[in-house]
């Protein structure tokens, strides 16, 4: 891996049982096209800080033996991705494979002092929270060979950080955090998970998997975003905050339909493109997700499990942005956007999907300041038998972003950054961004 870190142990973790079927003849999950659409991409990397179990030792243990029993309930991340190639009109298909060859479990030690304080306390994501991850850079093709699913039990000073890497091909943020919150309830005794996941994909129509798409190809266009990538800067808001920009936002565009995350997104890109010093004719753009589990007619399941997820962008120059009243206009648009996701647009475009799969690519999305995560996840509630996580850090770091939590206090957000130091600096002296809107 690294010299940040000391691998102790590697293991392989197979689920106990099988409570969905016969495991004597695994289970093909076919991907859909909103799954398809992760395969270029890095594994989905999320991790939990948490103060020192009484026994390190015990519950390493422990861990490994309710992720075994966790895993029976979700059978695709102990699997592998199989990728078929079609010779006859050159494409390839592909689908999970639940043959529960196991998710990989790592045990480490820093080989520094660094402690809990060191991560939770440091404006700035230090360079050595990315050796917490296991299968850190990884593209979400090679599920094929390496585990769909990989935990790391960093063991700090005084303190453990638990480093999760979940194949994005398998699930979207949102089936992530249900996976976590799983299997933190079965760590504290329980039997069985809360909200059974569901498993069954979900296709506009019958007997049209699997679908076929181009050969993937490497992604030519990362390097020239690499610079962008070294410094991720942590801000917090306050439900005090947020609640002063939202009724900002709602009064300049005279309407009451701007959310708060709307309108707190609005208020960040707004503030990056105004410490950029862009030229005011520069089209500046940004990249949201969209869950269509609620949108679509009947609803998907909320324990759907896997990708149900799309994504939009909102483009305008840079001074149409920073214009008085910018705020509630911008925020406005993109209510608009996300509301125009109808279940009739999504089939639309599920449709076109089918005939024509599309992967996003890594350096596509780097040239734009892309949104991921959601407070609306259960982050605070993990408690795996010894106390609830005292933070949670993104393991995805990539050109211009912002990844989005729920903050410890009710109500409150962290936003994580990433952009060039001289932008993040400013925007952290930038009174108009933390104390925005004063009475």
């Amino acid at each position: 891996m690294n010299n940040m870190v000391d691998i102790i142990s590697t293991s392989s973790i197979q689920a106990e049982s099988d409570v969905f079927g016969d495991s004597s003849s695994p289970k093909i999950i076919h991907l859909t096209p909103w799954d398809i659409a992760s395969l270029s991409l890095e594994t989905d990397r999320k991790g939990l800080i948490f103060n020192n179990p009484i026994n390190i030792e015990n519950e390493i243990q422990h861990l490994k033996e309710s992720l075994a029993s966790t895993l029976s309930f979700f059978p695709p991340l102990a699997g592998r991705l199989e990728i078929i190639h079609h010779d006859e009109d050159n494409t390839v298909s592909a689908h999970i494979l639940c043959n529960n060859v196991g998710a990989l479990f790592v045990h480490a030690v820093v080989s520094d002092n660094t402690s809990v304080s060191d991560i939770i306390n440091s404006k700035y994501v230090p360079p050595i929270l990315h050796s917490f991850f296991p299968l850190s850079e990884t593209k979400n093709r090679e599920g094929t060979s390496l585990p769909l699913l990989a935990v790391q039990i960093t063991e700090l000073v005084d303190g453990i950080f638990m480093g999760i890497s979940m194949n994005h091909t398998v699930a979207d943020g949102k089936s992530l955090w249900h996976f976590i919150n799983s299997w933190a309830e079965i760590s504290r005794g329980c039997d069985v998970v809360s909200k059974l996941p569901s498993l069954e994909r979900w296709f506009l129509h019958p007997n049209c998997c699997p679908i076929r798409f181009p050969i993937l190809e490497e992604d030519v266009q990362i390097e020239k975003f690499e610079d962008c990538t070294n410094y991720d800067r942590i801000f917090h808001f306050t439900k005090e905050k947020i609640a002063k920009i939202k009724s900002k936002a709602n009064e300049e565009a005279d309407t009451d339909k701007i959310s708060s995350l709307q309108a707190l997104l609005t208020h960040l890109w707004r503030t990056t493109i105004r410490n950029q010093q862009l030229d005011p004719e520069k089209e500046c753009s940004i990249l949201v997700g969209i869950d269509t589990r609620g949108r679509i007619v009947p609803p998907l399941p909320d324990s759907y499990f896997g990708n149900a997820l799309v994504v939009d962008v909102i483009r305008m120059k840079a001074g149409e942005l920073l214009l008085e009243g910018g705020l509630g206009k911008v925020a406005l648009e993109m209510h608009k956007m996300i509301a125009s996701y109808s279940d009739e647009k999504l089939k639309i475009l599920y449709e076109s999907s089918m005939r024509a799969p599309q992967t996003l690519q890594l350096g596509e999305i780097c040239s734009i300041f892309g949104i991921s995560s959601s407070p609306r996840f259960n982050v605070f509630g993990n408690d795996f038998g010894w106390g609830k996580p005292l933070g949670v850090r993104s393991g995805n770091s990539y050109g211009t972003s912002a990844t989005l939590f729920a903050g410890a206090e009710e109500g409150s957000m962290d936003l994580t950054v990433c952009l060039p130091y001289e932008v993040l600096e400013a925007i952290g002296n930038d009174p108009l961004f933390m104390d925005p809107f004063p009475i």
